[in-house]
């Protein structure tokens, strides 16, 4: 009895190539617009090689193109797992696997899709119970403001262990994150990407913390100044950086201005967005503000290095200013920078 004949491995280029003759000129004329000059080269080239396609390659083509547009249908109207369920009872697991993945890395399809649209408050307590670990996978997922809603209902020593795992969470496999989207979303969407997934870290907890409220945050950081001085550090270095000097307001600018050094304002400045320049001349005096222009026209060209230690300078005075209870920073819908 003989075999059946395995279809031919074709490559993006040649499917492409293919699909177009399928289409003819005036139809495929809009696809090829959408196409990049380099893109373009490259399928006229196949285009050009191929004399005759054969009837096995062309139904394979066109049968692989209207799967991948029907499974993208169900992508939209029910999640990655009817798309998934959908190819898997037309081109069996293999092949819908394969179609899977390219169009969760076209669509950039994220993990946890279902819970980022879920309300925080009953996010909060449906991941109430999971491991710190679960839970700082899911923050990592989510928008930064709802991350820091949530974290910051949770008691704080729940709130330091998932804080100091987001960031030390560097990559997580797939098969992690899927065992997590099991549970929290009935299988509603996976990652199929057999790469490790990026996620995490010292940014991802930064910018949340920058959201949450200040005893949030501060619990967080004094527990781990003690658990992990190294990590306490880094994350208060990013927390807080120069050109976020512009959101103070005036008083707190001039305060501010009373505890630095002018040659370090004038250093810091040379490599500030000029909204950040405006904001400190325009609370100084004007024989002030000039004399710092004259400083840093007189500098010249100047080090990368010098200027982010001159910056890092001031934004350690602010952050002494606030812990000293002199400035308060505004965070998670309070008051305004003030005095």
């Amino acid at each position: 009895m003989a075999s059946p004949t395995k279809k031919r491995e074709l490559t993006a280029r040649i499917k492409v190539a293919i699909f177009l003759m399928f289409l003819g000129p005036d139809l495929s004329r809009d696809i090829v617009k959408l196409l990049t000059e380099e893109e373009m080269e490259s399928v006229a080239i196949e285009i050009a090689k191929i004399r005759k396609v054969d009837n096995d390659d062309r139904d394979q083509v066109v049968e692989e193109f209207y799967n991948m547009l029907k499974a993208q249908e169900f992508i939209t109207q029910g999640g990655v797992s009817a798309a998934r369920d959908f190819l898997k009872s037309a081109v069996g697991d293999e092949m819908a696997e394969s179609i899977i993945s390219k169009l969760t890395a076209s669509l950039e399809v994220q993990p946890f899709d279902l819970i980022r649209a879920a309300d925080p408050e009953h996010l909060q307590n449906f991941i109430s119970g999971e491991h710190p670990q679960t839970i700082a996978l899911i923050l990592a997922y989510l928008q930064p403001e709802k991350a820091a809603t949530i974290l910051s209902s949770f008691p704080s020593e729940i709130q330091v262990e998932a804080a100091k795992r987001l960031a030390l969470m560097d990559r997580t496999s797939p098969e992690i994150v899927r065992d997590v989207e099991a549970i929290l979303e009935k299988k509603l969407s996976t990652v199929s990407s057999t790469d490790y997934t990026s996620v995490g870290g010292v940014d991802s907890l930064v910018e949340i913390i920058n959201i949450v409220d200040r005893g949030t945050e501060k619990t967080i950081i004094d527990n781990l100044e003690i658990q992990n001085p190294d990590l306490a550090e880094e994350i208060k270095k990013r927390m807080f950086v120069f050109e976020d000097l512009n959101m103070l307001d005036d008083r707190g600018i001039q305060r501010v201005l009373k505890e630095i050094d002018t040659k370090d304002l004038a250093l810091a400045l040379k490599g500030s967005s000029d909204d950040v320049r405006s904001k400190f001349l325009k609370n100084m005096s004007k024989r002030a503000g000039q004399m710092l222009q004259d400083d840093m026209a007189f500098m010249g060209p100047v080090r990368i290095k010098d200027v982010e230690e001159a910056q890092q300078k001031i934004v350690n005075v602010v952050r002494a200013l606030e812990e000293s209870g002199d400035l308060v920073i505004s965070r998670g819908g309070e008051d305004e920078l003030i005095t």
